[in-house]
């Protein structure tokens, strides 16, 4: 895992913490479920998401799923407020299989002012990894 001095990184970001001292833990306030925009699906990601809503693959595509606006994979729905289309309430209807980008904020990638919004929690790297929430390399 390495470390950049990046602002906002990106959504795509899998491998660099964009802070590195300090470790966002989710409090789960779902600031980050609000934004408009893609919320990329990787090709492994969709057949846990739709086994753990009971769908089948095609099912879950058809009805849970669009073209990417970079149009190069798929992205979850959003509903006409912006927020996610997994979005019940204050509940993430995927949270134990959400996908990767979900998993990286703030971490990984974030846009401009969440710290304005989001509740996430800084702690010190070596607090997070102490309690289980980053692997010895450093990834989430």
């Amino acid at each position: 895992m390495t470390h950049a001095p990046i602002d906002c990184g990106s959504p795509a970001n899998r491998d660099v913490l964009l802070d590195a001292d300090v470790y966002y833990v989710c409090r789960r306030c779902t600031a980050c479920c609000k934004w408009p925009g893609d919320v990329r699906l990787e090709d492994h990601e969709i057949p846990p998401i739709a086994a753990h809503l009971g769908l089948t693959v095609d099912e879950f595509i058809a009805t849970h799923t669009r073209l990417r606006t970079n149009r190069k994979g798929l992205s979850l729905l959003e509903k006409d407020s912006h927020e996610c289309i997994m979005l019940d309430g204050n509940h993430c209807r995927i949270h134990p299989v959400k996908p990767a980008q979900c998993r990286g904020f703030p971490n990984k990638w974030r846009v401009p002012g969440w710290r304005q919004v989001c509740e996430a929690e800084a702690v010190p790297l070596a607090t997070a990894r102490a309690m289980g929430l980053l692997a010895p390399d450093g990834s989430a």
